[in-house]
């Protein structure tokens, strides 16, 4: 499994998604780590978005990424005492010499893990790391059939300033490989900087999940108790929900 987010992709990350995403999961994520009592694991970590909030509230929380550009930035937000809490693993063989009483896999981070026989080995190895009776979080999104379909072209999904004057786009076109259940996503990024108008593309593909395959890969797993849910305020699955978070307990 290989990762990484192109350099300027990172730099301008928490400019698109604090935008995007904070108004959508960080009180779940935060709440959950908030009433955790010991160690916790953030597994990609990314630059942070949640992670430099649960530092500021005093949790004892670690994560990882296997994005260097990523980690580089969450770094530069932290006081070097703090470094350590730090590494470059992925989910699939992350090791450390301690358990946790939470591991959370925020923002889609299963979906990178693209085979099956991975996925299983993923969820062991979270499995090994939680103390009893300890949870494991993590979310992907409920397919949208009609975008799956058809696929996206070019459509613009942030448009701003990432420093005053300063103009920041970012597009995205999709193409769906149905057999494969992958969405095949290609991202470009355009902004402002020495008077000229800078690109940089990035092609990644995501693994999406219907309910049923979710719930008989977790039961594959050492995971025997888990729930899902369907949105992030904590209300079970139903016909509107967009999301899929499942909370699996050691």
């Amino acid at each position: 499994m290989t990762f990484e987010y192109p350099k300027n992709f990172a730099r301008f990350y928490d400019v698109i998604y604090h935008q995007m995403r904070d108004g959508v999961d960080n009180d779940f994520f935060l709440q959950k780590i908030k009433k955790t009592k010991g160690k916790i694991l953030e597994i990609g970590v990314g630059t942070g978005r949640f992670f430099t909030e649960a530092i500021k509230r005093g949790a004892d929380i670690y994560g990882c990424d296997i994005s260097e550009n990523m980690i580089t930035i969450l770094k530069s937000k932290l006081d070097k005492k703090e470094h350590y809490r730090i590494s470059r693993q992925n989910i699939i063989d992350f090791h450390h010499d301690f358990s946790f009483n939470l591991i959370i896999a925020p923002f889609r981070v299963i979906m990178h893990v693209l085979k099956k026989d991975e996925q299983i080995i993923a969820l062991n190895n979270v499995y090994a790391h939680l103390n009893p009776g300890g949870r494991f979080i993590f979310d992907v999104f409920v397919p949208n059939l009609k975008q799956l379909i058809k696929g996206l072209d070019k459509q613009v999904d942030f448009e701003g300033e990432y420093e005053p004057g300063k103009k920041l786009k970012r597009s995205v076109s999709t193409q769906p490989d149905l057999i494969n259940q992958l969405i095949n996503i290609h991202f470009r990024l355009e902004w402002d900087e020495d008077n000229k108008i800078r690109r940089e593309d990035w092609k990644v593909p995501l693994r999406f999940f219907f309910r049923y395959e979710l719930e008989h890969l977790i039961e594959r797993s050492h995971f025997s108790r888990y729930t899902i849910l369907g949105d992030y305020k904590g209300n079970e699955l139903r016909g509107g929900s967009k999301e899929f978070i499942a909370v699996c307990q050691k």
